[in-house]
């Protein structure tokens, strides 16, 4: 799990400086907690807790979750307004990323 939040992380922060996002940034910066010295910017939380997916109910839950953390944390008022979100998908807007929904 470790390599791969390091990886994405990495990821994203390339994909967000390459683009100039400067509000993505700026808000990854200021939520990043005050005792990690090691980073500029928080992308994960520290630890996971995995969940067995069981029905479809609970993989709609947990997408809607996903979705609705952007809103939660006060970035977007709809979760569809974030633009890395793949609630966009959902809705009929083309998201950045193919969006596989075979569940």
């Amino acid at each position: 799990m470790q390599k791969f939040k390091s990886y994405t992380a990495y990821e994203l922060l390339k994909l967000l400086q390459k683009n100039n996002a400067a509000t993505p940034l700026k808000q990854l910066a200021y939520h990043k907690k005050a005792h990690r010295t090691e980073s500029t910017y928080q992308i994960w939380e520290k630890g996971f807790h995995p969940k067995l997916i069981q029905s479809n109910t609970m993989m709609k839950e947990k997408i809607e979750y996903i979705h609705h953390n952007s809103v939660k944390c006060g970035y977007m008022e709809e979760a569809t307004h974030w633009r890395y979100s793949s609630a966009r998908d959902y809705v009929g807007i083309d998201g950045l990323l193919k969006v596989e929904r075979v569940w």
